[in-house]
């Protein structure tokens, strides 16, 4: 298991392979659909994103409630393939890592090999588990997307997989 710090260096990025088991401590951006679509439309009207989207690592989750003395709820990972259609664009601006679950599309693994960006798995079913990683969390845009708003987390030892590298292997791929 390699500890990484986020934001991710070039290096760690483009040594990493599939199958790489990884703990995360940094901070990274929480966002679903709403939230890709909103910031995919920006970039495509020419208008300014909320927030720069260099060198970021974005997981796709949906917090539960908060109960009380928890910094959140459970937070697992929830299908990757729903931000597809917008995923390419943001890599394109910068964006170098996403967390989710399931595979990604043709479209959006050619943005990862052209940005060397990567796509890392996180266990579905553990969203109690990694409620324990975090260690805060902000909104940093559209909130009135209520808890699918966009937000920053703090995490410490965050598990997860490399689904698709910088070369576009893949956990995916059928051998």
């Amino acid at each position: 298991m390699r500890e990484l710090l986020l934001p991710l260096s070039v290096s760690d990025r483009l040594s990493l392979r599939a199958y790489d088991r990884v703990l995360f401590t940094g901070t990274l951006l929480v966002g679903r659909d709403q939230v890709h679509q909103r910031l995919a439309d920006a970039r495509k009207n020419g208008r300014d994103l909320p927030i720069s989207l260099a060198g970021e690592t974005i997981y796709y989750m949906g917090p539960a409630a908060t109960p009380e003395g928890m910094v959140i709820g459970s937070c697992g990972p929830t299908t990757s393939a729903r931000m597809d259609p917008f995923t390419g664009e943001l890599y394109d601006a910068g964006l170098v890592a996403t967390i989710g679950k399931g595979p990604r599309n043709d479209t959006v693994v050619e943005a990862i090999v052209r940005n060397r960006g990567i796509y890392f798995v996180a266990y579905g079913g553990c969203g109690a588990l990694y409620a324990k990683t975090v260690q805060s969390v902000s909104t940093v845009a559209f909130a009135d997307l209520g808890p699918e708003a966009l937000l920053q987390l703090a995490v410490f030892q965050f598990p997860a997989l490399v689904g698709i590298d910088s070369m576009g292997n893949s956990v995916f791929q059928q051998k």
